[in-house]
């Protein structure tokens, strides 16, 4: 098996094994770097995360809880969603609506903008709360390895982040208009 495969079969578990995957994760980075340059495109799309090397509870897999990236960089645009997995997700869940915006071959600068309660499409309609976001510092993500399947990333903070990509989902049913009506 490749290095991208032995680290997806570990993605895949439900119970990913943090001292298993951080090897494999440097590996991978050096064989497969990404190019933000090249292959921004790839960006688009939901994208769970399957592995953090941090600590915060939102941020480590359990299998009651999605935590999803939505991700539109042709319009700028990218959220986090956290919601309950099942028939309460789309009732259950948390936002935060950002900015998004490429800066060098690997970087993207993230910009919070609203984050609160977005509500399941009723009649055409979705209801939001949503409440402007004070982001005191500067915030971004180095994507080390994209691929059609596999992101792999580093917060500003130094978290490293491993997500698959969720076909199933469409990002123009999760995320929310622009504050301005802009589309």
């Amino acid at each position: 098996m490749t290095t991208r495969e032995s680290l997806l079969a570990l993605l895949r578990q439900p119970n990913v094994p943090t001292a298993e995957v951080t090897p494999w994760i440097g590996r991978l980075e050096a064989e497969q770097p990404a190019d933000l340059n090249r292959d921004a495109h790839l960006l688009a799309g939901v994208w769970e995360l399957r592995w953090s090397s941090a600590r915060q509870p939102w941020l480590v897999q359990t299998p009651w809880l999605e935590n999803l990236q939505v991700l539109d960089p042709e319009r700028q645009r990218g959220m986090n969603l956290l919601r309950l997995r099942g028939a309460l997700g789309p009732v259950a869940a948390i936002s935060v609506v950002a900015r998004l915006e490429a800066s060098g071959g690997q970087r993207l600068a993230v910009c919070f903008e609203r984050g609160g309660w977005i509500g399941p499409r009723l009649a055409g309609l979705r209801p939001e709360l949503l409440l402007p976001v004070r982001q005191p510092f500067p915030a971004w993500l180095d994507i080390t390895v994209l691929d059609e399947e596999l992101r792999i990333c580093r917060g500003n903070a130094g978290t490293a982040f491993a997500l698959l990509r969720r076909t199933d989902l469409d990002a123009a049913d999760l995320l929310p208009p622009p504050a301005d009506g802009a589309a």
